[in-house]
């Protein structure tokens, strides 16, 4: 008990389970360590195993992909590089696709020739303007000697409209993977050690920062072997994913974890949505699929767009009863409302409350959180708003004044160990405390590849960052910082039998992979827990993600988060569509979006600033009344405050009212 008891609290510590331990010394297991000596086993194995479904807008196959065709395509890619740009083993490619199946065999094209991919998200062709701009940003930033895409994008890139935006001459070379050379096909690289870089995750945060990570080989299946020992993922399994791949949880969900589990991936792009927002539930309930993954963005797209519509696609006969986990991938502290919303709306599909979740990743580790197959509901709490402001977690019942209700970011992925750390003195935080979330886990990135638009205090490299130590305790132990604020708080699972015990069919998967990759050390783990869990009421550490250290706002001397005065801020009128807020010099501003007559403007000013200054006793020093759609919101559906903020210096948003209170 020493050492474990802060001022009377336990110190905020937390483990997944153990993610087991592979022999790496005999050849035939160092062929698990590369996802690329993966797929060519697959291929070899189980040729006519479909791995892969992509979806079209009329919810039908656009096309499918087998082990043996996914391995010939990247072949080919792999070709194509070697023939066409004489790659050298390094060399970074930029990847500028739409979500599909293309993405996917380019990615594995690069790992076959040794070249390192950036997989980049296009540019929109109708808002080139804002979007080109970030696209060529990634390529230079990554230093990627070469751009792979498909014709209607290259064309994109050259045409006259995109001339006006980016030179087009200084584009790196262009290769067009619609014309792929007939030559011999070469033999493909293996990296010599497992920790060198597999591929770079490039993402904007939610404060305008563009930070690119490495991956190595060994993270890259270090986690998709979690992942599946979390999920279940087995080769008898249908996964849904409508999400975009180009970064974090949502790339390793859509490039790599069905190569490793071997799982089929029924993959539905998110633009899609836009255009028939019944599609992913359909193609869910016609799968039949158990397990699905979305992002906030989809999901608010199908609460908003089939509000009125659940009657017609009970009709069609959808069914959502089989499925067992939904879970939103995010970056962010859960929406709870969204996530009820979602749940009630859909409970007439046969949607039980139970299955929608949460994920939680970051910039060092993309994924820490993940909603299992087996895992117990997520639980909520309750905690004191004013005490949170103050860095401490203090419970409290539903209903009590300034409660605010959180709900637990999924459960910790195996292999995953957490603590709550003070983000200045970096100091070891009881239970009682808020902090920010350090990470250790074998499928941590590398570090940062490069960082632009914002400043990193040792030099730009980001290694404090990925090499955090304690000054109290464990001091010798390594970790991420993510970045993040949170807590932990111990808490009972409950599940019922039905959920953890294993079904006749997920013993054959098992029995399977056995010859693939997993020891039998990991199976006999997974049983003997999952006995464990039915017999005894399991004790956990729930993660609770508050918000993103950099995005907190201090003003008299008290931490705030944005989306709690946001969401006091949504409550007051029904006209308000959309609202963010941020700090200039030591003002508070508040941006809405009004949907209704200019007019009713002048009228949401008294009820902003009160409801500020009654829930969070703050004044509010500018009101802003802007158009609906001006609150820059990314892919991912988070909101960019930051880009926000540098509009309102610039004085771009072209407001329907200003009000200043200085």
């Amino acid at each position: 008990m020493v050492g474990t008891i802060v001022q009377g609290n336990r110190l905020a510590t937390a483990q997944g389970r153990d993610i087991g331990i592979i022999d790496m010394e005999s050849d035939s297991n160092k062929t698990y360590l590369f996802i690329s000596e993966i797929l060519k086993m697959r291929a070899i194995r189980d040729p006519d195993h479909i791995i892969f479904t992509l979806v079209n807008a009329k919810g039908g196959a656009a096309a499918t992909l087998t082990c043996s065709q996914l391995h010939k395509r990247a072949e080919k890619v792999s070709n194509l590089l070697n023939e066409r740009a004489k790659v050298n083993t390094g060399d970074h490619v930029a990847l500028i696709f739409p979500p599909g199946i293309d993405l996917i065999c380019a990615f594995y094209g690069c790992l076959y020739v040794g070249a390192v991919p950036v997989t980049i998200r296009p540019p929109h062709p109708q808002n080139l303007q804002t979007t080109l701009p970030t696209v060529r940003m990634i390529v230079d930033v990554s230093k990627s000697t070469l751009v792979l895409s498909n014709q209607n994008i290259i064309k994109l890139l050259k045409s006259k409209e995109a001339s006006n935006v980016v030179d087009v001459k200084s584009w790196p070379v262009i290769l067009d993977t619609d014309d792929m050379p007939k030559k011999k096909i070469v033999p493909t690289y293996r990296a010599p050690t497992a920790e060198l870089l597999a591929y770079l995750d490039f993402s904007v945060s939610t404060t305008g920062m563009l930070a690119g990570i490495k991956m190595s080989h060994a993270a890259v299946t270090s986690l998709c072997r979690s992942m599946k020992l979390a999920c279940e993922l087995y080769p008898s399994r249908h996964i849904a994913l409508c999400l975009d791949p180009y970064c974090g949880l949502g790339f390793a969900l859509w490039c790599l974890s069905s190569v490793y589990s071997g799982h089929h991936s029924i993959l539905i792009p998110p633009s899609e949505i836009e255009i028939n927002p019944g599609l992913w539930l359909s193609a869910v309930s016609q799968y039949q699929v158990r397990d699905t993954f979305c992002s906030y963005g989809v999901m608010e797209l199908c609460t908003k767009g089939l509000a009125s519509s659940v009657g017609i696609l009970k009709q069609r006969g959808v069914n959502l009863a089989c499925v067992r986990t939904c879970v939103v991938v995010a970056e962010e502290r859960p929406r709870i409302n969204l996530t009820t919303s979602f749940s009630k709306l859909f409970s007439a599909l046969g949607l039980s409350p139970r299955a929608v979740s949460t994920s939680f990743g970051c910039r060092v580790n993309v994924a820490i959180c993940l909603q299992g197959a087996s895992s117990p509901e997520p639980s909520c709490v309750y905690v004191d708003l004013r005490a949170l402001r103050n860095d401490r977690v203090s419970l409290v019942e539903r209903g009590s004044p300034h409660s605010l209700c959180l709900l637990e970011s999924g459960k910790l992925l195996p292999g995953v160990k957490v603590i709550i750390a003070h983000p200045d003195t970096k100091g070891h935080c009881g239970d009682s405390h808020l902090g920010e979330i350090w990470v250790q886990a074998p499928h941590n990135a590398s570090g940062y590849y490069s960082v632009f638009g914002n400043e990193i205090s040792d030099g730009g490299n980001g290694s404090e960052q990925f090499n955090a130590r304690l000054v109290t305790g464990s001091t010798g132990e390594v970790y991420a910082r993510t970045g993040y604020l949170g807590f932990l708080r111990r808490t009972e699972s409950t599940s019922t039998p039905s959920s953890v015990a294993l079904h006749s069919t997920d013993t054959i998967d098992i029995m399977s992979l056995s010859d693939l990759s997993l020891a039998s050390s990991n199976q006999s783990t997974l049983s003997s827990n999952a006995t464990a869990t039915a017999e005894l009421p399991e004790l956990h550490d729930a993660v609770f993600v508050v918000g993103a250290l950099d995005e907190t706002i201090i003003l008299r001397g008290m931490r705030y988060h944005p989306i709690d005065i946001e969401n006091s801020v949504m409550r007051c009128h029904r006209k308000i569509a959309e609202c963010a807020v941020f700090a200039w010099t030591n003002l508070l501003v508040v941006v809405v979006e009004l949907d209704g007559n200019e007019s009713e403007a002048l009228d949401l000013v008294p009820l902003v600033t009160n409801v500020v200054l009654e829930e969070h006793h703050l004044i509010v020093g500018v009101a802003v009344v802007v158009d609906p759609g001006v609150v820059p919101i990314n892919s991912r559906g988070e909101k960019q405050r930051m880009h926000l903020r540098d509009g309102f210096l610039a004085d771009q948003l072209d407001p329907i009212y200003v009000a200043y209170n200085m």
